[in-house]
């Protein structure tokens, strides 16, 4: 990130040395192997949900499509949670519940420029993170990370906004508009209007060139190479459009979990409901459709075992944020974070020009954290 880059430029940046990161598809391969052990467990894979319909005695028949040999099958459940990515909306509409009426979805994609060449991406080992284009929405920060793809080490920066009527990486162009209701047409019209500079980020995104998107990776990269990267996709977001009594309709773009009033069948939308995020969406579906059950003893204690500082708000309480980041670093194997003493921050006024995908001078305020 240094090499080539002017000398007398000017940089702030903020770093850890504790940062750590995940292949996921392992994490994931590694949870569904110890479930696929538990007596009430099945995976059904290369399967597609075409209905959800309520039974008489209140709970919920799902059927679904095996998509490799055309057989299909139903399956009947007193709970059903809808974690299905950009396909949830759709799903969530198939329920019928009068609760899923105040949503619609944008969507939108991303694409990233990726170096796998060894001697490139040996050169980076960090996420080195910038700032969003004035305008622009909070998922298109850019960054350059390292990742490790399948055990080989790969650079990817970006994102760049892509667009598609798709809900789903390898869905229907008729995505959007079979998603579109009575219910939820005029906030998603709404939205368009008051979100007009979002739809102009969109534009601006769609018509860069590959000139375009080198010139943004050399401000955090700057010897690279053009004929090294290579444009790939990563997939789609589909961000909550919500019914509102005063605007008519509002975007989203975080996560939202929807559930009926009877608590039998619930949903989460919005943009990138990941590993990031997991864990304490399902705290709030616990707490949303199972209330009473969580309110016991005997669930606040297997929680509170699962998660050692449920309930405790973190950011009041520096020395519970150092007992729970030591446990997690014990159980991960990772360094022990140093203990800081919070009287020994102090702000440093730095002016200069902070990594970013449009180069734009601002003035930010960093800590030094003395040892």
């Amino acid at each position: 990130m240094m090499d080539g880059r002017d000398p007398k430029q000017k940089i702030a940046a903020t770093w850890s040395p504790l940062g750590t990161d995940c292949e996921w598809g392992e994490v994931t391969r590694q949870y569904v192997a110890y479930l696929q052990k538990q007596p009430h467990f099945k995976l059904r894979l290369s399967t597609e949900v075409e209905g959800i319909a309520k039974n008489p005695d209140g709970s919920w028949r799902v059927t679904s499509k095996n998509l490799k040999d055309g057989s299909r099958q139903s399956v009947d459940a007193k709970f059903v949670f809808i974690g299905a990515g950009g396909g949830a909306l759709h799903l969530l509409q198939k329920s019928g519940i009068p609760e899923g009426d105040d949503y619609g979805g944008f969507p939108v994609g991303g694409s990233f420029l990726i170096n796998d060449n060894p001697d490139v991406a040996t050169l980076h080992l960090a996420k080195a993170y910038g700032k969003a284009s004035v305008g622009s929405p909070p998922m298109s920060v850019p960054h350059l990370d390292t990742r490790v793809i399948g055990g080989k080490r790969a650079i990817l920066f970006g994102p760049f906004a892509t667009f598609s009527t798709k809900f789903l990486k390898e869905g229907s162009y008729l995505d959007l508009l079979s998603s579109t209701t009575s219910s939820n047409v005029w906030p998603m019209v709404r939205v368009g209007i008051d979100e007009f500079p979002l739809v102009e980020y969109l534009a601006g995104q769609l018509m860069l060139s590959d000139d375009d998107r080198i010139a943004a990776l050399r401000e955090y990269f700057p010897k690279a190479k053009k004929d090294e990267w290579r444009l790939w996709q990563a997939g789609q977001r589909v961000q909550i459009i919500k019914r509102d009594a005063d605007k008519g309709g509002v975007l989203k773009l975080g996560t939202e979990i929807v559930n009926a009033r009877d608590g039998s069948i619930a949903a989460l939308l919005g943009a990138s409901p990941g590993a990031s995020t997991a864990a304490p969406i399902m705290l709030q579906v616990l707490e949303k459709v199972f209330p009473k059950n969580v309110a016991t003893p005997e669930w606040q204690a297997k929680i509170r075992e699962i998660v050692p500082s449920y309930g405790t708000k973190l950011n009041d309480d520096p020395e519970r944020v150092a007992q729970e980041w030591a446990a997690t670093s014990t159980a991960l194997q990772l360094p022990t974070p140093p203990r800081i003493d919070r009287s020994v921050l102090k702000p440093v006024p730095v002016s200069g020009t902070v990594l970013n995908s449009n180069a734009t001078p601002v003035t930010e305020p960093v800590h030094d954290l003395a040892p």
